[in-house]
C-alpha cells in the first residue's frame, strides 16, 4: 500500500508537470498565430489605405511611420523584410536594431518558400531567454508578395509556473497526508493478517520432538490459514507418533549397547586370565622354593580379574548405578603396576619416578581403564618392527598422570575427536565400547584424558585424575 502510494504520487506529479508543459507550448503557439493574424490584417488595412503603390519598393515608405501605429495598436514589435531578406522596417526603437538581424539566412528563405502554408515558425535563443519567430509573406490586393513580415514572440511561463508550483504543493500535501493514513492502514492490515501466522510461527519456534507439543486454535482464520493449521496438527499427531517410537527404539538400542559393551568388558579380562594359566601351568615348579610366592602373585592376578568381571555382572543388574563407584583410598603406582602383570608381552615398559602416589579412585575401576589402554596400545603395534609400549604415573601438582605411549601405527586427524565414541572402532574386530568406557570412568572421578597421536610414529593417551586430600 505504501508503495503505490509512492509510486502514484510520482506519477501523478510527472503526468501533471508535461500536461502543464503542453497546455503551455499550445497556448503560445495559438496566441502568435493569433498575434500575426491581427498583425496582418492591420497591414492589410494599411496598404488599401496608402496613397503610394503597392510595391515592395514602396514598403519602407508606407510603413514609415504606419509599422509604430500598428505595433502600438497591436501592443507586438514586428520586422518587415523585403523578398531578398534584407530589413526594411522594424517597429522597434532605434536603440534595439542591433538585436535585429538586418538580413535573414538563405535557410529561412528557403525554408518559408517550401513551406505549404507559406508560413515558418523557428525556435530561437536570445539572452537565455526562448522565444518563437514566425515569417510569413506580406501580400499585395492582388495576393503577390511583396515583403516578409517577422513577428518575434517572447514566450512568458512565469504565471504557469507558480500556478505549476501551487498545484504540486497543494497535490504534495494530500499525497503526504495519505502516506501517512496508508502507513497507518498497512500496519494494522497487516498486523490483523500475520496475527495468525505469528501464532504459528510460535508454535512452530517451541515444537520439540522431546516434549508433547500443543496443537494451534485460532479463531475465525481465513481458508488459508486453516490448511496451514490442519497441516501443523496433523504433522503433531505424526510427531507423537513417531516419538513413542523413537522412545521405544532408543530404550532398545541403549540395552543392546549395554549387552555389546558387558560381552566387552568381560572379554577383556579372559583373555590374560588364560595366557597366565597357560603360562603358569609351563613355568611352574611345584619344588622350586619360590614356588609359594609364585602361587600367591598368580592368585592375586586371577582374584583381581575375577573381581573385575563380578563388578560387571554386579552393575549389569542395574543398569543406573554401571559402573559402580566405590572410592578407596589405593596407591596409583602399585594398582598400575599390578594391573600390568597379567600382559606377557616383554615390549611393555613401566616407569615412575615415585613409589607411592595416593588418589581416592576405584581399584577395579582403574584396572579396567588401564587394561583396556594397554590392549588398545598391543593392537597398534602389531606390524611394527620393534614395537615399544611405555605405561608411566607421575605427580603433576595436585593430580596424578597416568600416561600410555606406543609406537604403533597412530591415529590420523580426521578420526581423533572420535574415539572416545561409544560403537567407533578403527580396528578390524571389537566393539569399539573400550575407549568410550575409560573416558565415562575418568570423567566420573573428575579426571580428564586427553591423547597426542602422529600417524606412523605412535600415540599417547594421558589421564590425569585428582590427588587425595591429605587432610582426609
Amino acid at each position: 500500500m505504501i508503495l503505490l502510494v509512492l509510486i502514484a504520487s510520482v506519477l501523478i506529479a510527472g503526468v501533471t508537470i508535461y500536461q502543464y508543459r503542453e497546455q503551455s507550448r499550445d497556448y503560445h503557439q495559438d496566441r502568435l498565430e493569433r498575434k500575426e493574424e491581427q498583425v496582418k490584417q492591420s497591414i492589410a488595412y494599411a496598404l488599401q489605405e496608402t496613397t503610394y503603390p503597392v510595391v515592395a519598393e514602396n514598403l519602407g515608405l508606407i510603413f514609415k511611420d504606419e509599422i509604430y501605429r500598428i505595433a502600438d495598436v497591436q501592443n507586438v514589435n514586428f520586422n518587415i523584410y523585403d523578398l531578398e531578406g534584407q530589413l526594411v522596417k522594424s517597429s522597434r526603437p532605434k536603440f534595439y536594431n542591433d538585436s535585429i538581424s538586418e538580413c535573414l539566412s538563405a535557410e529561412v528563405l528557403n525554408a518559408l518558400k517550401e513551406s505549404p502554408n507559406k508560413r515558418l515558425v523557428e525556435d530561437n535563443l536570445a539572452a537565455g531567454n526562448k522565444f518563437q519567430a514566425s515569417y510569413t509573406y506580406i501580400t499585395d490586393p492582388k495576393f503577390k508578395p511583396i515583403g516578409i513580415l517577422n513577428l518575434p514572440y517572447y514566450e512568458d511561463n512565469s504565471f504557469n509556473s507558480m500556478e505549476l508550483r501551487e498545484f504540486l504543493f497543494r497535490l504534495g500535501g494530500v499525497y503526504f497526508i495519505m502516506f501517512i493514513v496508508a502507513i497507518f492502514l498497512a500496519y494494522f492490515i497487516s498486523k490483523y493478517i500475520t496475527r495468525s501466522l505469528e501464532t504459528i510461527s510460535e508454535k512452530l519456534h517451541h515444537t520439540n520432538i522431546a516434549k508433547r507439543n500443543e496443537k494451534i486454535f485460532v479463531k475465525n482464520p481465513s481458508e488459508e490459514i486453516v490448511k496451514l493449521i490442519d497441516s501443523y496438527n496433523s504433522m503433531i499427531d505424526q510427531l507423537e507418533q513417531s516419538a513413542v517410537k523413537l522412545a521405544r527404539s532408543e530404550r532398545e538400542q541403549a540395552w543392546r549397547e549395554m549387552a555389546k559393551q558387558v560381552a566387552h568388558e568381560i572379554k577383556n579380562p579372559l583373555t590374560p586370565m588364560r595366557l597366565t594359566v597357560q603360562s603358569f601351568q609351563r613355568k611352574f615348579d611345584p619344588k622350586a622354593p619360590d614356588a609359594r610366592t609364585k602361587i600367591e602373585e598368580f592368585s592375586n592376578t586371577l582374584i583381581q580379574q575375577i573381581d573385575t568381571m563380578s563388578s560387571i555382572a554386579a552393575a549389569f543388574s542395574n543398569f543406573a548405578e554401571m559402573p559402580a563407584q566405590q572410592n578407596e583410598t589405593l596407591n596409583v603406582v602399585k594398582t598400575v603396576k599390578l594391573a600390568l602383570d597379567i600382559f606377557n608381552e616383554n615390549y611393555i615398559h613401566f616407569i615412575s619416578e615415585e613409589e607411592e602416589i595416593i588418589a581416592k579412585l576405584d581399584r577395579t575401576q582403574l584396572i579396567r581403564v588401564v587394561t583396556n589402554l594397554v590392549k588398545n596400545a598391543i593392537q597398534a603395534v602389531p606390524d611394527v618392527p620393534s614395537p615399544r609400549i611405555l605405561v608411566s604415573v607421575v605427580s603433576d601438582g595436585d593430580y596424578v598422570k597416568l600416561s600410555v605411549a606406543d609406537n604403533g601405527v597412530g591415529i590420523s586427524d580426521d578420526v581423533k575427536e572420535k574415539v572416545f565414541e561409544p560403537k567407533f572402532t578403527t580396528k578390524t574386530s571389537g566393539m569399539g565400547l573400550g575407549l568410550g568406557m575409560v573416558k565415562n570412568i575418568v570423567e566420573t572421578y573428575k579426571g580428564t584424558i586427553t591423547l597426542t597421536s602422529q600417524p606412523g610414529k605412535g600415540t599417547v593417551f594421558t589421564v590425569r585424575f585428582p590427588k587425595a586430600n591429605q587432610n582426609s
